[in-house]
């Protein structure tokens, strides 16, 4: 299916451009989308290609720049910080050694930091793609790491 066949179903939907950016970043291998995906979506929604710019740098759920097949995202909200999710980012990016931000050399993971995930009740969690992982600890990070090994 091409680019703009899978976005052909989101036009005029509610929401549709923002369903558009997801299915278009979920399509590449980067999991990013690139600058000729934004101005695919801007010419078929009919939208200036700065707003669809500004709508692809607002959420954090979008990236404009390459990642990596598995977005690690450490949520840092007031109930999982207190319960340690420092704690869990600073195990995290030696585990895989990377900083916030960066991807691991083989292109497997990337990690980043949320304000919330609303999942307060198993703080402290995090996001690996669409799955949520709470009540971590520094010591079960590696188990769940190799989920997706």
């Amino acid at each position: 299916m091409t680019q703009s066949m899978l976005i052909q179903r989101f036009i005029g939907e509610p929401g549709g451009l923002l369903k558009a950016l997801h299915a278009l970043q979920n399509s590449n291998t980067n999991n990013f989308l690139s600058p000729q995906d934004l101005e695919l979506v801007s010419g078929a929604f009919g939208v200036p290609l700065a707003k669809v710019w500004g709508v692809a740098t607002f959420y954090s759920l979008y990236s404009t720049i390459p990642r990596g097949r598995y977005i690690i995202r450490v949520c840092e909200s007031a109930p999982c910080h207190v319960v340690g999710a420092h704690n869990i980012l600073t195990a995290l990016a030696k585990n895989l050694n990377i900083c916030t931000g960066e991807t691991t050399a083989d292109g497997k993971f990337t990690l980043e930091v949320t304000s919330c995930l609303g999942i307060c009740g198993v703080a402290p969690a995090i996001m690996i793609n669409d799955t949520v992982h709470g009540n971590l600890t520094p010591e079960s990070l590696a188990s769940v790491l190799a989920l997706y090994n």
